[in-house]
């Protein structure tokens, strides 16, 4: 009897009654009830957020806090409800009207504009869940309060870049006018340092000048003492004179009445007026000295304004001085000169006055001693002449009496050119300390301004170069610098094989753990062995007939479920012809296994299949990635078939490499054949019937 006999004789077997033909389809269709109901719940539950329902409270009066529920009610991913208090919110969670609740608390929008104020503090968002509503829930509630955080601190990161920015344009533009301004600093102060070294040179020329006037102006102060004290000899000679010709007249006077006793008289008249020659020859001579001493004083006074003048000149020429600070000079020093130069010039008219009148003395005097001598010898001669020299001696004494007045006026005048001399000598004195004071004045301010000149360049230097160094981008630039800083990483996700919606993604996991139930069941109807296969003694046969019908069965769960999933689902398959040969090998080596379980252990067998479809269950990596999964169990899964059929269910559904999918098949059939050839090398052991397969403990 050869396997394909066996198969139809079981499957005309299965399909003898209503009932068993009912429950085959049955059979047929629970692995597609089992994915399909599942993947049809779970095609896309992120869709369908908005009738989660959340409750949101708004405290905060500012535009961020509006804005955020703004958002969330629009788009916010939930079905979001405005609750007026906190705690309504947080009452409607635990009640279970809402599974999240946001609180948007009253200080939300002042924190946020914290840091530009330098009082930096976090905005805060209270998120409210109860896990007793749903676990899901909060995890969801937290990505979308993550979204709603990232999307805050994008923007206030943007502003915040923005001013800081703006700030850095602003720093820019002052601190290039701050380099045009030390620019301009630094040629002033170099200009400044070259006037200020000319006013130190002029300074050091006019101290000179000082100096000589204070020297000149000491000599004519000793020059007028000098000539003061010859004018006060001149006085008093004047007055001698002056005495001696009120005595020669009243001697004459006396001579006209006593003419009696001339001889004898006009011997010592000659005597006298040999002395009155020799004393007006005298005032004569000093009258000279006074004369010579007046004419060298006019020419000095008169070099020293010129030389005052000349050194005022040079000194503004040279602008040591300004012209207004020469024309203060002079106001100070002219009147002194012009008054001295008065004073001597009248004494000097006076002593010119007085010496002429001297001479005509002088000349007088010695005509006297002449004719007093004459008159000795020739007496009687001389009465005639009585009366004349009478009258010449009241001229004579008239004369000189003028003669003594001048002479006191003269030594005032000279007196007084003295005093101004002096005068002359302390304020130029005073000159040379002050332009000497001056001197070392633009000393210190020709090395300061040189010293203000460099530091000027120095700081030009330093600024030009700061303005350089700080960036000045545009408006353009600093927008989207601000951006950048704000967002400054941009995901791209490059998915090369998607699986598009959530349920895609669970329909590898779920279609072969719906096989695996499929196969798991059939055997509840579905014998794995022929008895009268294993009567006849064919084990290979009877393996191979027990295996083709539930294996037939598996492909038609296969070709239904896989229809469902594609046209009533819609679940994209990128490769389909390949998923359409994948899930009909799966399924037959799954009812391998399944049929090996039952023939070697009997019911043991069958409740083993459901501890494996457990285990596969946690182990396969259908929902999370199986390297999560803890020891022992991370260690079993590359070694189980339910982790080939998802691994090449993946790879067919979404497009990936079609070699990882032969790889899958290959282990697929491998298992499948050595689960075939174990349950032929167990049916050739069953030929054999024993106490206990003829009465089991255990029957399912």
């Amino acid at each position: 009897m050869t396997a394909l006999r066996l198969a139809l004789s079981e499957l005309r077997r299965l399909t003898s009654g209503r009932l068993p033909r009912l429950a085959l389809a049955a059979i047929a269709l629970i692995p597609t009830l089992y994915a399909g109901l599942y993947l049809f719940a779970n095609h896309d539950p992120y869709g369908n957020l908005d009738r989660v329902p959340a409750a949101l409270v708004v405290q905060d009066d500012g535009a961020h806090g509006r804005q955020v529920a703004d958002q969330l009610l629009r788009d916010g991913g939930f079905g979001w409800q405005e609750v007026a208090t906190p705690s309504a919110a947080d009452q409607g969670v635990r009640d279970g009207r809402y599974d999240a609740a946001l609180v948007i608390g009253p200080t939300f929008s002042a924190d946020l504009e914290s840091a530009g104020r330098l009082a930096p503090h976090q905005a805060s968002l209270t998120m409210i869940t109860d896990d007793t509503n749903s676990y899901l829930a909060r995890t969801i509630a937290d990505q979308i309060v993550d979204q709603v955080r990232d999307g805050l601190a994008t923007q206030v990161g943007t502003q915040a870049a923005q001013t800081f920015l703006d700030g850095f344009a602003q720093f820019h533009d002052q601190l290039a006018e701050a380099a045009s301004g030390a620019s301009t600093l630094a040629g002033g102060t170099a200009r400044l340092a070259d006037g200020a070294a000319q006013a130190d040179a002029g300074a050091h020329q006019t101290a000179s000048g000082a100096a000589a006037l204070a020297d000149g102006a000491t000599r004519l102060a000793d020059g007028a003492s000098t000539a003061s004290a010859g004018a006060k000899s001149l006085a008093g000679g004047a007055s001698q004179a002056a005495d001696g010709a009120a005595s020669l007249a009243d001697g004459l006077a006396t001579l006209r009445d006593k003419t009696a006793t001339l001889p004898d008289q006009a011997r010592a008249l000659a005597d006298g007026a040999a002395q009155v020659a020799a004393g007006d020859a005298t005032v004569a001579g000093y009258g000279d000295q006074v004369r010579a001493a007046a004419g060298q004083v006019l020419p000095a006074l008169d070099q020293v304004r010129s030389d005052v003048d000349a050194r005022l000149d040079a000194a503004v020429a040279a602008g040591t001085i300004t012209a207004d600070q020469a024309a203060a000079l002079r106001t100070q020093l002219t009147p002194v000169l012009d008054d001295g130069r008065t004073r001597v010039a009248g004494v000097v008219t006076q002593v010119k006055d007085a010496t002429g009148r001297l001479d005509d003395l002088a000349a007088g005097a010695t005509q006297v001693s002449d004719g007093v001598a004459a008159l000795a010898d020739a007496a009687p001669a001389l009465a005639d002449g009585i009366a004349q020299a009478a009258d010449g001696a009241a001229a004579l004494r008239s004369g000189t009496a003028q003669v003594s007045d001048g002479a006191g006026s003269l030594a005032g005048g000279v007196a007084t050119l003295a005093s101004g001399a002096h005068d002359l000598a302390g304020g130029a004195a005073q000159l040379g300390d002050g332009t000497s004071a001056l001197a070392s004045g633009t000393d210190a301010l020709s090395t300061g301004a040189h010293q203000a000149a460099t530091g000027s360049a120095r700081l030009r230097d330093g600024l030009e170069d700061g303005v350089a160094q700080v960036p000045n981008p545009d408006a353009a630039t600093r927008s989207a610098t601000a951006k950048t800083i704000g967002d400054p990483v941009a995901v791209t996700t490059v998915a090369h094989d998607a699986a598009g919606t959530y349920g895609a993604g669970l329909a590898p996991f779920f279609l072969s753990l719906a096989s695996w139930i499929g196969a798991y069941v059939m055997f509840l109807v579905v014998k794995p062995l022929s008895r009268r296969a294993l009567a006849a003694g064919r084990g290979v046969a009877a393996a191979v007939g027990g295996w083709l019908v539930p294996a037939a069965i598996g492909v038609a769960q296969a070709a239904v479920m896989f229809s469902v999933t594609r046209w009533a689902l819609h679940i994209d398959v990128a490769h389909g012809l390949g998923t359409a040969l994948f899930l009909p090998l799966v399924a037959a080596t799954f009812v391998a296994i399944v049929q090996l379980l039952n023939v070697w252990l009997g019911a043991a067998g069958q409740f083993l299949g459901l501890v494996l479809m457990l285990v596969q269950l946690v182990t396969a990596g259908g929902t999370f990635p199986w390297q999560t999964i803890p020891e022992p169990l991370r260690s079993i899964h590359r070694f189980l078939p339910m982790s080939w059929s998802v691994d090449g269910l993946r790879h067919l559904l979404y497009g990936g490499s079609l070699t990882s999918v032969a790889v899958d098949a290959a282990m697929l059939a491998a298992v499948g054949t050595a689960a075939l050839a174990g349950t032929a090398v167990l049916a050739r052991r069953q030929r054999t019937w024993t106490a206990s397969r003829l009465e089991p403990e255990l029957v399912l």
